[in-house]
């Protein structure tokens, strides 16, 4: 089992390793002392950690997406989606925010970044509220769209999820729902800020609607040509719009500890691989399919990401307290899924450990 875990991370180890001398070399050259430099290796090392505890739900979401994708558009996402996950979403999107914040051209972003980086993150400060409320709204939507299905047969807490399972044939009750979460934070945000909060969350809302729509529209052409070739590129979209939302809370925390730019890219990239890594093992090992809540807890950890951002448009939440709640949900759900393989005399052990 552990060999076999080890051929998992064989990539995550070895990004870990270039990212430990990335980091190293970064704060020798940023201040050209050795506590300078073992302060960037340590914040790195802490970056990824956050980035790790704060999207393993979003591996097991991936997971459970790609199980039903062809062979083909699986690798591709974790091979061009893991690019476009690091260096798009962990300095790509930042250097755009300060691109449209400032109004400047991005290679003056990047020299911003280079040169002044209290700038730098004063202007990410100050585009926090637009970009919470877009996340909020997007990942309420995910997350509701999941426990808000009639075609939903397993339930982990039976109470709440058999009453919305029940409401699923309302039209548009997600959508409401995410209205009304929006409205309601809306209305304690400052009112001069009021007006971005609200046009950003429904820019998420109506994201989510879009990718869903595209997603579908896609992949039942694909379908059309051949039976086999549905799940690819319209899930290739939604997995990546679903990724740059998870990534919302871990750049915007990582400013509260740095604000070198590419220590960041450094930090979150590094967590960003494990991520991927996780995600292939629980593909192949069918490890959804062996703890039958697991699901549950990753969607669940979802809404609480959701409410935390919508959140903190009214004060800040530690990012340590949203990695706790997420890592307690999901460990609640296998706790859970363990248990009820014990009581049905299941065997809990991935398939491929089995002898």
């Amino acid at each position: 089992m552990r060999k076999a875990t080890l051929h998992y991370l064989k990539w995550a180890l070895a990004t870990t390793v270039l990212g430990i001398v990335l980091a190293g070399w970064l704060g020798w050259a940023t201040y050209g002392t050795i506590s300078g430099t073992l302060s960037f290796l340590l914040i790195g090392i802490v970056l990824a950690i956050l980035e790790i505890s704060l999207s393993f739900d979003n591996a097991i979401v991936n997971a459970n997406k790609l199980e039903r994708m062809t062979p083909v558009w699986q690798r591709r996402f974790l091979t061009w989606g893991i690019l476009i996950a690091v260096f798009g979403m962990r300095i790509v999107f930042p250097l755009a925010v300060v691109t449209v914040a400032a109004n400047v051209g991005p290679w003056a972003a990047v020299k911003l970044a280079a040169t002044e980086p209290r700038q730098y993150a004063v202007i990410m400060k100050d585009a926090h509220l637009g970009i919470v409320a877009f996340g909020g709204a997007f990942l309420m939507m995910v997350g509701l769209s999941y426990f808000i299905d009639e075609a939903k047969s397993v339930d982990w807490i039976a109470m709440v999820e058999r009453r919305l399972r029940r409401l699923a044939s309302l039209r548009g009750l997600q959508i409401t729902l995410t209205l009304v979460a929006l409205l309601g934070f809306g209305t304690f945000v400052e009112e001069h800020e009021r007006a971005t909060f609200l046009f950003a969350g429904l820019l998420g809302l109506v994201t989510f609607t879009l990718v869903e729509l595209l997603g579908h529209v896609l992949d039942q052409r694909e379908a059309s040509q051949s039976a086999a070739r549905a799940g690819g590129l319209g899930a290739f979209l939604y997995l990546e719009v679903l990724d740059a939302s998870f990534s919302f809370d871990g750049v915007i925390g990582a400013f509260a500890l740095t604000q070198n730019l590419f220590l960041i890219g450094i930090g979150l990239g590094v967590g960003a691989m494990y991520v991927r890594s996780m995600t292939i093992m629980l593909v192949e090992q069918r490890t959804l399919a062996q703890f039958r809540y697991l699901e549950h807890g990753a969607f669940y950890s979802i809404l609480a990401l959701s409410l935390i951002m919508f959140a903190q448009s009214l004060f800040h939440i530690h990012e340590l307290i949203t990695g706790l709640i997420g890592a307690g949900l999901i460990l609640g759900a296998l706790w859970s899924s363990i248990r009820w393989n014990r009581m049905n005399g299941l065997d809990s052990r991935p398939a491929k450990s089995r002898n």
